[in-house]
């Protein structure tokens, strides 16, 4: 990897500019692909957590999405009063109760991001040649890497 200097370049300020212009617009299309069924953003961010985390007790959610526990509490009661979670013993200790989709939302969550998907791979097919959309794949790669490579203050710890 190559070595960075203290301060951005401005080529890097510039991508970082348009990089979240471009992820924020994309954002906005995507949400208007498919209806969030009047959901909070709390609700969704709970959602997409267990959706990818699996379950987790309230206390988890909380510290996860750096909220107080009456906060997630009042967040996961109203996700279960819609049908959306439910409770289940943990079973590594009884005691504890860990908040679950259900299956329901399960199914729902999948053809969601079924339509998102579908939505933008006709996007990018209708926008770019092959040629652009390999240019596409290998710049995805490369802007992984943010999140896949350890920060300077990861790596000192």
């Amino acid at each position: 990897m190559p070595q960075r200097s203290q301060s951005p370049s401005r080529t890097a300020v510039r991508s970082a500019y348009n990089l979240r212009l471009l992820v924020s617009r994309l954002r906005r299309r995507l949400k208007e692909v498919y209806d969030n069924q009047d959901l909070t953003p709390s609700q969704i961010s709970v959602i997409s957590r267990l959706s990818h985390g699996g379950p987790a007790s309230t206390s988890d959610l909380a510290v996860a999405e750096g909220v107080r526990r009456q906060s997630m509490a009042a967040v996961v009661n109203a996700l279960e009063e819609r049908g959306v979670v439910h409770r289940q013993s943990d079973p590594q200790d009884a005691r504890r109760q860990l908040i679950v989709l259900s299956p329901s939302a399960v199914e729902t969550l999948e053809g969601t991001r079924q339509l998102r998907d579908q939505w933008l791979a006709d996007v990018l097919q209708r926008s770019y040649s092959d040629e652009e959309l390999a240019v596409i794949d290998h710049a995805l790669v490369l802007l992984d890497r943010m999140f896949t490579t350890p920060t300077e203050s990861e790596r000192e710890r």
